[in-house]
């Protein structure tokens, strides 16, 4: 397939209805990426980044950073794809989990998602606004689609929280918009972000909880997927690249600690500081453990007063 070809896809959503539409356009993309790429260029300080340059047809255009520990080559990933399809059925049939496809769940979500922003990166500088938009939203509808996959009612949509005086007499409602809502019977039991990077957004998804669960007076567990926080960076020499990390440590203990700490957040390229400081590995996971554990864990809590899914949230294939 030419680059035009997956340009052009990738950047049509309805394109991307189901898992089976994620998977086969990552299986065409790693397919070009055999032999349709100008080079492949080595992180300067982190080397099992590579960057993937794109020939002249795409203005030599250099994609986003690739963790070759994570990222799938075509021939692996025709088989992890459907190794990975096995381990969403198990979970859905709640049957006995393999430990070890725990890494392939980690990997196979990346890879796919990685082939629809790198696909994306060969657009022109000028025009990567929309494309940054629509890569992020779907990373969101796949993750709601897996979950979605395994019997789970999980929507995006905007939620009417009601606002009511002293006396319990409403006032108004304000309207919040979420990635997912996920509910058991009706009931809201999760509001989740998921976001390519948490870069500029860890306030938000922070203080999202604290002003939901404040207004209504429940304790609704919130959460946050995402991608990876690594950005290309400039070395000063030509075609000379390595990468920044975009987290903010001090930020995220900040709030954990003096507003309130969420209850779930998920990576697919995670950071070796959020497994080696203390406070951040108590709160920080690789994706593999939401599926896993803590999905099922969080659906089967107590509900909460207020929990219901206020009229108001509604389905958002956006």
């Amino acid at each position: 397939m030419r680059l035009a070809d997956l340009i052009n896809h990738a950047a049509d959503k309805r394109r991307f209805q189901s898992v089976k539409d994620y998977i086969d356009s990552c299986a065409r993309y790693l397919s070009f990426s055999q032999t349709g790429l100008h080079a492949r260029i080595v992180s300067r300080n982190e080397s099992h980044y590579q960057f993937f340059q794109y020939k002249k047809e795409a203005d030599y255009n250099i994609t986003r950073p690739i963790n070759t520990r994570l990222m799938y080559g075509a021939p692996e990933f025709a088989h992890a794809a459907q190794e990975f399809l096995k381990t969403l059925k198990r979970l859905r049939n709640r049957q006995p989990l393999d430990e070890t496809m725990r890494d392939v769940v980690i990997r196979a979500i990346y890879t796919i998602q990685q082939a629809i922003g790198a696909t994306l990166d060969a657009l022109p500088s000028g025009k990567s606004n929309q494309p940054r938009k629509v890569n992020g939203d779907l990373f969101e509808r796949l993750i709601r689609l897996l979950i979605a996959s395994l019997s789970v009612d999980c929507v995006a949509g905007t939620m009417q929280v009601p606002i009511k005086d002293d006396k319990g007499s409403l006032l108004f409602h304000m309207n919040y918009q979420h990635g997912l809502l996920i509910s058991k019977d009706r009931d809201l039991k999760v509001i989740g972000s998921v976001k390519t990077s948490s870069k500029d957004r860890i306030d938000e998804i922070f203080m999202d909880k604290f002003l939901y669960n404040r207004l209504t007076d429940t304790a609704l567990p919130h959460i946050a997927i995402f991608l990876n926080d690594v950005q290309r960076k400039k070395t000063g020499r030509e075609d000379d690249y390595g990468i920044n990390a975009t987290f903010l440590p001090g930020q995220f203990k900040a709030y954990t600690i003096k507003l309130n700490p969420l209850d779930g957040v998920y990576f697919c390229d995670i950071r070796p500081n959020m497994r080696e400081d203390k406070l951040l590995s108590r709160h920080i996971q690789t994706i593999d453990h939401f599926f896993y554990n803590d999905l099922r864990q969080l659906l089967n809590r107590r509900a909460q007063p207020l929990g219901k899914i206020p009229i108001g949230a509604v389905n958002d294939a956006k």
